[in-house]
Protein backbone atom coordinates (compact mmCIF):
# COMPACT_ATOMS: atom_id res chain seq x y z
CA UNK A 1 0.00 0.00 0.00
CA UNK A 2 1.48 3.47 -1.15
CA UNK A 3 0.85 7.16 0.79
CA UNK A 4 -0.29 7.63 -2.36
CA UNK A 5 -2.95 5.39 -3.46
CA UNK A 6 -5.66 7.19 -2.16
CA UNK A 7 -4.56 10.10 -5.03
CA UNK A 8 -4.40 7.50 -8.10
CA UNK A 9 -7.68 5.87 -7.19
CA UNK A 10 -9.20 9.20 -6.97
CA UNK A 11 -7.71 10.26 -10.22
CA UNK A 12 -8.99 7.38 -12.23
CA UNK A 13 -12.59 8.54 -11.11
CA UNK A 14 -11.57 12.51 -12.40
CA UNK A 15 -10.23 11.21 -15.81
CA UNK A 16 -13.72 9.67 -16.44
CA UNK A 17 -15.41 12.60 -16.63
CA UNK A 18 -12.34 15.11 -17.67
CA UNK A 19 -14.10 17.56 -19.72
CA UNK A 20 -10.54 19.94 -19.99
CA UNK A 21 -9.17 18.01 -23.30
CA UNK A 22 -9.61 21.35 -25.31
CA UNK A 23 -8.00 23.60 -23.41
CA UNK A 24 -4.93 25.42 -24.93
CA UNK A 25 -2.78 26.27 -22.22
CA UNK A 26 -3.23 30.34 -22.80
CA UNK A 27 -5.47 31.85 -20.14
CA UNK A 28 -8.51 32.77 -21.52
CA UNK A 29 -9.57 35.30 -18.87
CA UNK A 30 -5.59 36.95 -19.37
CA UNK A 31 -5.19 37.15 -15.66
CA UNK A 32 -2.74 35.45 -13.58
CA UNK A 33 -2.96 34.82 -9.77
CA UNK A 34 -0.45 34.80 -7.43
CA UNK A 35 -1.87 33.65 -3.48
CA UNK A 36 -0.81 31.36 -1.30
CA UNK A 37 -0.57 27.41 -0.99
CA UNK A 38 -2.86 27.45 2.26
CA UNK A 39 -5.38 24.47 1.33
CA UNK A 40 -8.22 26.29 2.16
CA UNK A 41 -8.13 28.68 -1.09
CA UNK A 42 -9.94 27.77 -4.10
CA UNK A 43 -8.24 30.57 -6.38
CA UNK A 44 -10.66 29.95 -9.04
CA UNK A 45 -13.87 29.65 -7.35
CA UNK A 46 -12.94 32.90 -5.25
CA UNK A 47 -13.03 34.73 -8.36
CA UNK A 48 -15.80 33.04 -10.06
CA UNK A 49 -13.05 31.51 -12.70
CA UNK A 50 -13.24 27.87 -14.53
CA UNK A 51 -10.04 25.55 -15.46
CA UNK A 52 -8.55 27.81 -18.31
CA UNK A 53 -9.65 31.06 -17.45
CA UNK A 54 -6.19 32.08 -15.60
CA UNK A 55 -2.25 31.17 -14.76
CA UNK A 56 -2.24 30.12 -10.99
CA UNK A 57 0.61 30.87 -8.91
CA UNK A 58 1.11 29.44 -5.59
CA UNK A 59 3.79 29.39 -2.40
CA UNK A 60 4.09 29.92 1.23
CA UNK A 61 2.16 33.52 1.83
CA UNK A 62 1.57 34.28 -1.94
CA UNK A 63 4.91 36.02 -2.29
CA UNK A 64 6.35 37.76 -5.23
CA UNK A 65 9.83 35.54 -5.31
CA UNK A 66 12.22 35.69 -7.95
CA UNK A 67 10.87 32.49 -9.50
CA UNK A 68 7.04 33.85 -9.25
CA UNK A 69 8.42 36.85 -11.42
CA UNK A 70 10.09 34.42 -13.71
CA UNK A 71 6.86 32.61 -13.94
CA UNK A 72 4.86 35.95 -14.79
CA UNK A 73 6.94 36.91 -17.17
CA UNK A 74 6.12 33.53 -19.22
CA UNK A 75 2.53 34.05 -18.67
CA UNK A 76 2.58 36.67 -19.98
CA UNK A 77 4.67 36.87 -23.01
CA UNK A 78 4.05 33.13 -23.84
CA UNK A 79 0.38 31.76 -22.28
CA UNK A 80 -2.12 35.16 -22.91
CA UNK A 81 -1.60 36.95 -19.32
CA UNK A 82 -2.58 40.63 -19.71
CA UNK A 83 -3.51 41.51 -15.84
CA UNK A 84 -1.51 40.30 -12.51
CA UNK A 85 -3.86 39.46 -9.51
CA UNK A 86 -2.08 39.33 -5.88
CA UNK A 87 -4.14 37.91 -3.16
CA UNK A 88 -2.53 36.63 0.69
CA UNK A 89 -4.82 35.61 2.76
CA UNK A 90 -6.08 36.34 6.52
CA UNK A 91 -5.33 33.50 9.11
CA UNK A 92 -1.69 32.61 7.13
CA UNK A 93 1.02 30.60 8.66
CA UNK A 94 3.11 32.90 7.08
CA UNK A 95 2.13 35.42 9.31
CA UNK A 96 2.92 33.80 12.51
CA UNK A 97 6.34 33.27 12.34
CA UNK A 98 9.48 34.81 11.43
CA UNK A 99 12.21 33.15 9.31
CA UNK A 100 14.55 33.19 12.22
CA UNK A 101 11.69 31.06 14.18
CA UNK A 102 11.35 28.66 10.94
CA UNK A 103 14.93 27.86 10.61
CA UNK A 104 15.17 27.56 14.67
CA UNK A 105 12.42 24.93 14.09
CA UNK A 106 13.96 22.99 11.77
CA UNK A 107 18.03 23.04 13.18
CA UNK A 108 15.87 21.12 16.12
CA UNK A 109 15.29 18.32 13.99
CA UNK A 110 19.05 18.68 12.43
CA UNK A 111 18.37 20.59 9.28
CA UNK A 112 20.11 23.83 8.75
CA UNK A 113 18.16 25.91 6.55
CA UNK A 114 19.83 28.85 6.89
CA UNK A 115 20.52 29.30 3.30
CA UNK A 116 17.10 29.85 2.68
CA UNK A 117 15.19 32.76 2.95
CA UNK A 118 11.57 31.70 3.48
CA UNK A 119 9.93 35.66 2.90
CA UNK A 120 7.59 35.32 6.30
CA UNK A 121 5.09 38.03 6.36
CA UNK A 122 5.36 39.89 9.57
CA UNK A 123 2.85 42.29 8.54
CA UNK A 124 0.55 41.36 5.52
CA UNK A 125 -0.33 44.58 4.31
CA UNK A 126 3.30 45.97 4.14
CA UNK A 127 4.30 42.30 2.46
CA UNK A 128 1.42 42.97 -0.59
CA UNK A 129 2.51 46.33 -1.16
CA UNK A 130 6.08 45.41 -1.44
CA UNK A 131 5.03 42.39 -3.59
CA UNK A 132 3.12 44.99 -5.88
CA UNK A 133 5.93 47.33 -5.94
CA UNK A 134 7.82 44.67 -6.85
CA UNK A 135 5.83 43.29 -10.03
CA UNK A 136 5.11 47.00 -11.01
CA UNK A 137 8.81 48.06 -11.05
CA UNK A 138 10.14 45.45 -12.78
CA UNK A 139 11.78 45.99 -16.32
CA UNK A 140 10.66 42.22 -17.66
CA UNK A 141 6.96 42.94 -17.74
CA UNK A 142 5.00 45.10 -20.26
CA UNK A 143 4.83 49.10 -18.93
CA UNK A 144 1.25 49.65 -17.61
CA UNK A 145 -0.06 45.87 -17.21
CA UNK A 146 -2.82 45.94 -14.48
CA UNK A 147 -1.12 45.13 -11.54
CA UNK A 148 -3.91 44.98 -8.22
CA UNK A 149 -3.68 43.00 -5.01
CA UNK A 150 -6.56 41.58 -2.59
CA UNK A 151 -6.57 40.32 0.58
CA UNK A 152 -8.59 36.64 0.95
CA UNK A 153 -10.09 36.30 4.18
CA UNK A 154 -10.35 32.81 4.94
CA UNK A 155 -13.20 32.98 7.23
CA UNK A 156 -15.77 34.78 4.83
CA UNK A 157 -14.66 34.14 1.57
CA UNK A 158 -14.29 37.93 1.09
CA UNK A 159 -11.52 40.00 -0.98
CA UNK A 160 -10.66 43.25 0.29
CA UNK A 161 -9.05 45.15 -2.64
CA UNK A 162 -5.39 46.95 -1.44
CA UNK A 163 -5.14 50.54 -1.74
CA UNK A 164 -1.60 49.80 -2.98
Amino acid sequence: MSAFDDLYAANVKFAKRFGHSGLTGRAVRGLAVVTCMDSRIDPLGMLGLKAGDAKILRNAGARVTDDVLRTLVLAVYLLGVERILVVPHTDCGMAKATDSDVHALTLERGVDTRSLEFHTVPDQNEALRHDLIRIRSTPFLPEGIPISGAIYDVHTGRLTPSPH
